[in-house]
């Protein structure tokens, strides 16, 4: 029963990802900069511009990450999910056939 309950809250996790990529990507840019201030600032030898430059290289390499992931979601789901039918209405390939 918990993993029934688990995959239907993982599932919805992805479908809000998939519907809502961009925001998710800026969420987790958000918080990765937060949270690299919040270690960075714990660290009494750096100077302060020092410190904000490590945050901004630390948020932007999650940054970077997150968008790759949400590239991968988005092929997949071209690929494979609803998305694909919806494409395939788009592009008749009996048009195309090179056999006359």
């Amino acid at each position: 029963m918990a993993d029934s309950n688990a995959k239907t809250s993982l599932e919805s996790i992805r479908e809000w990802v998939v519907e809502h990529k961009l925001r998710a990507v800026g969420c987790l840019w958000l918080s990765g900069i937060t949270g690299s201030i919040a270690y960075n600032w714990s660290q009494p030898a750096m100077k302060t511009s020092v410190k904000l430059i490590h945050a901004r290289l630390h948020a932007q390499a999650l940054t970077l990450a997150a968008l790759a992931g949400a590239a991968a979601v988005e092929y997949y789901d071209q690929k494979s999910g609803p998305k694909a039918d919806r494409y395939a209405k788009f592009l008749p390939m009996d048009a195309y056939s090179h056999k006359d």
